[in-house]
């Protein structure tokens, strides 16, 4: 029998069955065929990656500079990411059968998402690795913000800063040629599960940040 948080997750899935007549890719599909397109373009190098959990839950927490992270990260990293994305991104018919192939979560900004950290924690405690930008976007105020940190204390998963270097200048105006790409992960940083404690996220975040801005 299915679990309410399964019916949840088909329900989210199923907003986009029958508006485009074919099975959406599957994320070893998705991984492959951007993975491939990222590494034929750029000058990909991973560093650290020795560091992460071959297996069981981790949150990843990159900073956000460019619309590539989400590809770059993913031809970084051989295990399967669930995304955490801005429900804006749904919008797009084309762009939601991939998300939702890829297993992603949109969240709605600016509220109180319940349902969607409720389907984020879900996947931590069933082993599985997340992704999530404390950044949030791109453009705008650019704060850290609690999510990654709050996933964190509320499974014990260990959180892994990382950080994205080039990206921005991947897709910039006027650039000459294609820039190399670096991925850099970080030493894992592990916090015993704990209730929620506001207190504690925005520590857990501040060390988060600063974690990001010193690997180079």
């Amino acid at each position: 029998m299915e679990s309410l948080m399964d019916t949840l997750v088909d329900r989210q899935a199923n907003k986009n069955a029958g508006l485009i007549p074919f099975p959406a890719p599957t994320y070893a599909q998705v991984r492959c065929f951007f993975g491939s397109l990222v590494r034929a373009m750029y000058r990909l190098e991973v560093v650290g990656a020795d560091r992460l959990p071959v297996t069981g839950p981790m949150v990843i927490a990159p900073n956000h500079d460019s619309v590539l992270d989400g590809i770059v990260l993913g031809a970084a990293i051989s295990r399967e990411l669930r995304f955490l994305g801005k429900a804006e991104l749904w919008q797009s018919r084309l762009l939601g059968w991939v998300l939702d192939g890829l297993g992603a979560v949109g969240i709605k900004r600016g509220c109180s998402d319940h349902l969607a950290l409720a389907r984020m924690r879900h996947a931590l405690e069933t082993g599985q690795a997340v992704a999530i930008f404390p950044q949030g976007a791109i453009y705008g105020d650019r704060v850290w913000h609690r999510g990654a940190a709050r996933m964190t204390l509320a499974t014990g998963a260990p959180l892994v800063p990382v950080r994205l270097v080039g990206t921005a200048r991947a897709l910039s105006r006027g650039r000459i040629g294609f820039p190399r790409l670096r991925i850099i992960f970080g030493e894992p940083i592990k916090v015993a599960r704990a209730t929620e404690d506001p207190v504690a996220a925005t520590e857990l975040t501040e060390r988060l940040r600063i974690a990001v801005e010193s690997l180079a």
